[in-house]
């Protein structure tokens, strides 16, 4: 708690939760204190995307009490602000520490997001556990996930191989959505769903492969959070 209370700027207790999370003998709190400050402090977008993601969780969470609990305690959150991190050093072609930051959150958060897959902003991410996202993923604005959700792949096709998930969109707990697929603006896809095929806007699917079988109620279920399947 302490190394986030103490922090005046919500970039600096960005920093201290991802390094005090995350450092270890591989990946030296020195060193990842520099490289985590830097790009916070050059790249403000990522910044107002976390503060986005905040919003997000005290939002759509019922357990959130207060905005400071993603910050504090919620590893969906911390892994989605080492993502960004990654990505940023992706992006830059430093893509040995991208990996090495990746392997870290991997293993501390059990949350596996590629650092080349995009992901967008006010992304809420509930329990986090087991979530993998390939690396040519793309994650629009405004989506919420459970724990399970795998965004991956279908075998050993190259290029652009990864789901596309447009904003809005609400993926079950446990739901696979895999392949070069779009699911797309307002979805949502229940809970345990294997997506195989793209999926229109303002629909929800459900079922092993998943199908047609409703449409949500509201015009972004990642707000509502609800898990019923609408008529």
């Amino acid at each position: 708690m302490r190394r986030v209370l103490s922090h005046a700027t919500l970039a600096d207790a960005l920093e201290s939760s991802i390094v005090g999370a995350l450092a270890n003998e591989d990946l030296g709190r020195e060193p990842l204190v520099e490289v985590t400050r830097h790009i916070l402090r050059t790249r403000p977008e990522i910044v107002a995307a976390a503060a986005d993601d905040v919003e997000a969780y005290a939002a759509r969470d019922p357990s959130c009490e207060s905005v400071l609990s993603p910050l504090l305690h919620y590893k969906g959150f911390i892994s989605i602000q080492g993502y960004r991190i990654a990505h940023e050093l992706w992006m830059q072609e430093r893509r040995m520490l991208a990996r090495l930051l990746q392997a870290r959150v991997a293993e501390v958060f059990a949350v596996d997001i590629h650092p080349g897959a995009r992901i967008g902003r006010a992304i809420f991410i509930d329990h986090g556990t087991g979530i993998v996202v390939g690396e040519t993923s793309v994650v629009d604005d405004n989506v919420s996930m459970l724990h399970g959700v795998t965004l991956g792949g279908t075998g050993k096709v190259r290029g652009d191989r990864h789901p596309k998930i447009r904003e809005g969109v609400l993926l079950g707990a446990g739901a696979a959505v895999l392949g070069n697929v779009e699911v797309g603006v307002g979805s949502k896809v229940a809970a345990g769903s294997v997506v195989l095929h793209s999926v229109p806007p303002h629909c929800t699917v459900a079922g092993v492969p998943a199908r047609l079988v409703g449409r949500p109620s509201v015009e972004n279920p990642s707000f509502e959070m609800t898990q019923d399947i609408d008529s």
